[in-house]
C-alpha cells in the first residue's frame, strides 16, 4: 500500500473516460488499497482512479465521521437520484487551492462491483451521495467545476492558475 501522486490539471487523462473493470482481480484490490491510503493522506472523502493516473473505473468513498469505512467500487453507475438537492463545497487535489459549492441530488442509488467481485446496489445520502457522484464524474472525464456556469468555471480556473 502506498500514497500515490495526483496528476495535475489540465492533464488530458482527467478528461478521458476510464475503462470498465469487468472482473475484479487482486491487482484491482491493490489499487483500491493505494487509493484509500492516498485519500486518507489528502485528507478527502473520495477518490477516483483517474486522479492518480489509473484509467480504470475504480473509486473509493469514505464520508464517515470516524473514518475507516471506505467503500470500494468498480464500474459504478447511478441507478436512481432523488429530486431533492444538497449543496456541498467540492474541490480536487488535481486542482489544489480552489473549490466551489456544487448542487447535486441528495440521495442516489448506485450499482457497482464490490471488492468481493459481486454486483451490488447501495443507497447513499448527504455527503456520501455527493462524494460518489463526484467520483463517477471523474470516471466519465468530468471535473466538479463542469457543473458550474461558464462564468463561474472561468473565474475558478483563473483563480487556480494564479494560485499555482
Amino acid at each position: 500500500m502506498a500514497v500515490r501522486p495526483f496528476i495535475p490539471w489540465p492533464d488530458k487523462r482527467l478528461r478521458c473516460v476510464a475503462a470498465d473493470v469487468g472482473t475484479v482481480t487482486d491487482d484491482h484490490r491493490a489499487i483500491w488499497d493505494d487509493m484509500i491510503d492516498t485519500m486518507e493522506a489528502m485528507p478527502g472523502v473520495g477518490l477516483a482512479a483517474p486522479q492518480i493516473g489509473v484509467m480504470l473505473r475504480l473509486a473509493v468513498v469514505d464520508a464517515s465521521d470516524d473514518r475507516g469505512h471506505a467503500i470500494r467500487m468498480a464500474d459504478p453507475d447511478i441507478v436512481t437520484a432523488s429530486d431533492d438537492l444538497n449543496t456541498h463545497p467540492e474541490g480536487s487535489p488535481n486542482l489544489p487551492g480552489v473549490s466551489a459549492n456544487i448542487t447535486r441530488p441528495a440521495r442516489v442509488t448506485i450499482a457497482f462491483t464490490d471488492h468481493m467481485g459481486l454486483r451490488v446496489r447501495q443507497d447513499f445520502v448527504g455527503l456520501w451521495a455527493t462524494s460518489v457522484q463526484h467520483q463517477i464524474d471523474h470516471l466519465a472525464g468530468r471535473m466538479y467545476f463542469d457543473n458550474l456556469s461558464k462564468t463561474k468555471r472561468d473565474m475558478l480556473l483563473k483563480k487556480a492558475r494564479k494560485a499555482q
